[in-house]
């Protein structure tokens, strides 16, 4: 009589859905431990124009709502935003990474952004079986802006009809986020006297994340994370980094260029109450997924302070 307390031999075909299943099974206690709690996600970069990026995030996403937490989405736009202007034959001019916006360009900005590329996100959300409502900054005033008058170093700078955020009101986001809704804002604020302006959208991700106090900023870039280039020529992430480690960083020129100001936003959230911060490659499938539902995560995740036995990565 064969030993039926024997394990069978697992291979082949079993052997890979076993494994899927443990897959499954590792994401248990982070779903535990995420359920209720709010996710902002800036979304942006290659994620946004490679199709099958976009599928997978937007899985990625849907995912995130059906097993309970609440993801919160704010968009960018400019690939967008510049095809529209090529097609009018109108010049994309930039000073210090940010849209010279006049009357025209803002018309052409707010169409784009809120009636094409907002509604596109939402109708492929809505596609995977979530239910995504698609608002900007205009309704119900939820981001009061004033016109950026100064540059970040504190120079008169006059860039058009670009917004510096005074206020976000989160209540129609949290109606939503907190019901059975997805949210997806689009970067347009309104002034006082009911003008708009575009605004940067990885501040208005920053500033929504603050407003919500979400538990996790993510990030969808184009880079890896945070790269320190090793004795061998190759590059390493740097997985984990608190307000000291930053600055040296900085000191050191590991962090420089654009990356400085998001790495700083990033800081400035965890600052003012947001748990945790994370810069993860957008062009890596289902990147979410992997640095919310797996142990050692993707990317690198900025930290108020660094304590001693704590688990940095979830």
């Amino acid at each position: 009589m064969a030993n039926q307390d024997k394990m069978p031999e697992i291979t082949g075909d079993m052997k890979n859905m076993v494994n899927r299943a443990e897959v499954l099974t590792e994401a248990l206690p982070y779903i535990r431990k995420m359920r209720g709690q709010t996710i902002v996600i800036k979304y942006g970069g290659n994620a946004m124009v490679n199709d099958g990026l976009k599928q997978t995030v937007m899985d990625d996403i849907t995912l995130l709502k059906l097993v309970g937490i609440n993801p919160v989405i704010v968009h960018g736009g400019g690939p967008d935003i510049n095809s529209m202007l090529e097609q009018v034959g109108k010049e994309s001019t930039f000073v210090n990474g940010l849209r010279y916006t006049d009357s025209e360009t803002m018309g052409y900005a707010q169409m784009v952004l809120i009636g094409k590329t907002n509604k596109e996100i939402v109708s492929v959300l809505c596609g995977k079986g979530a239910k995504a409502i698609g608002i900007s900054g205009i309704d119900g005033n939820l981001i009061e802006a004033e016109k950026m008058t100064e540059d970040a170093e504190g120079n008169p700078v006059d860039i058009g009809y670009v917004g510096k955020i005074k206020k976000i009101n989160t209540k129609v986001i949290s109606m939503l986020a907190n019901d059975e809704y997805i949210p997806v804002i689009a970067p347009i604020g309104v002034g006082a006297d009911g003008e708009s302006y575009n605004i940067n959208a990885d501040t208005v991700a920053a500033e929504v994340a603050v407003a919500l106090q979400a538990s996790k900023l993510i990030m969808l870039t184009d880079v890896g994370g945070v790269l320190e280039k090793l004795a061998d020529g190759t590059d390493k992430i740097i997985p984990v980094l608190d307000e000291s480690d930053v600055q040296d960083c900085i000191d050191r020129g590991i962090i420089s260029g654009g990356m400085i100001p998001k790495i700083g936003g990033c800081l400035d959230t965890v600052r003012r109450g947001v748990s945790r911060a994370h810069i993860i490659d957008g062009r890596i499938p289902h990147s979410i997924i992997l640095e919310i539902f797996t142990k050692n995560g993707i990317g690198t995740m900025i930290i108020k302070e660094k304590k001693e036995n704590y688990e940095y990565r979830k």
